[in-house]
């Protein structure tokens, strides 16, 4: 199992992302803890109000968004009772098992996977500090569910990736199809094949290889933090060349992220020195 956390300063939007997969019929709102009505009898404002009235108990913290995905194997064997079960275990031991929150099955890609909607800002007005919570309780927490309730470990997945990269043949990939496959194993496939096979002098380059198959090398908007950091996030493409999904971050692809931004900086370096 995978857990992911990010904050946020708008609960609205949070809400709204996962509630839109919800009408696109490649999502469904399967539990939901410490609200007053059962899952089913919840409509949008409800679940908005909920938390948007938690949060104002401390309108100091302008960071009261919390968005969690948990991802999990394609062999686990994960039903909604099962999955809700696994959401509140994990709940409880990050320590937001008292906040309201919704949880979201999300049937968009390759692999099952769970999105979590709460807030960060206790009944009592105090906010859960979150600062290292992906490094300490959250790692905590998903090594003792995976082998609660006999999860495929994430280490596994490191470990078969290495092995796989140092046994791969060097075959062309498909164009990735957003839904179809799980999305960061198809976008692995492509940059591996593009950084053997292709030469690039810049990030334009490398992305007029990397739209061939749907995917795309996003450096983020200027201002944004990804863009003032030099990070850049993978992102896949839809039929008309327009960005969907959940970006994932470059660092997260083994060894890959490295050559490629050697490769740039090496690039960036080189015409430095020319113009000057």
């Amino acid at each position: 199992m995978d857990a992911r956390i990010i904050k946020g300063s708008n609960l609205s939007n949070t809400l709204n992302y996962n509630e839109h997969k919800v009408q696109q019929g490649v999502a469904e709102c399967i539990h939901s803890a410490n609200y007053a009505k059962d899952t089913e009898k919840l409509n949008f404002y409800d679940k908005l109000r909920r938390l948007e009235h938690q949060a104002s108990l401390n309108e100091n913290v302008k960071a009261n968004s919390v968005h969690i995905s948990l991802n999990f194997d394609s062999v686990d064997q994960l039903d909604k009772q099962k999955l809700s079960a696994i959401t509140d275990t994990y709940m409880q031991q990050i320590g937001f098992g008292n906040q309201p929150y919704l949880v979201y099955e999300h049937r968009d890609a390759g692999h099952k996977h769970i999105h979590i909607v709460t807030t960060n800002i206790q009944q009592n007005g105090r906010r859960i500090d979150m600062n290292n919570i992906g490094r300490n309780q959250s790692e905590k927490a998903r090594k003792a569910i995976e082998q609660e309730f006999k999860l495929v470990p994430a280490e596994y997945h490191k470990q078969d990736q290495k092995q796989h990269l140092k046994q791969q043949l060097i075959v062309t990939p498909k164009r990735v199809e957003y839904g179809k496959t799980e999305t960061k194993h198809a976008i692995q496939n492509v940059l591996d094949y593009v950084i053997r096979r292709y030469k690039y002098t810049s990030l334009p380059e490398l992305n007029a290889v990397l739209k061939q198959y749907n995917v795309m090398a996003d450096p983020g908007k200027g201002g944004s933090r990804i863009h003032k950091n030099g990070g850049l996030v993978y992102r896949v493409l839809d039929a008309n060349g327009k960005k969907i999904g959940v970006p994932i971050k470059a660092s997260a692809f083994y060894n890959t992220h490295f050559k490629i931004s050697c490769d740039l900086l090496l690039f960036w370096i080189l015409e430095l020195s020319i113009t000057n």
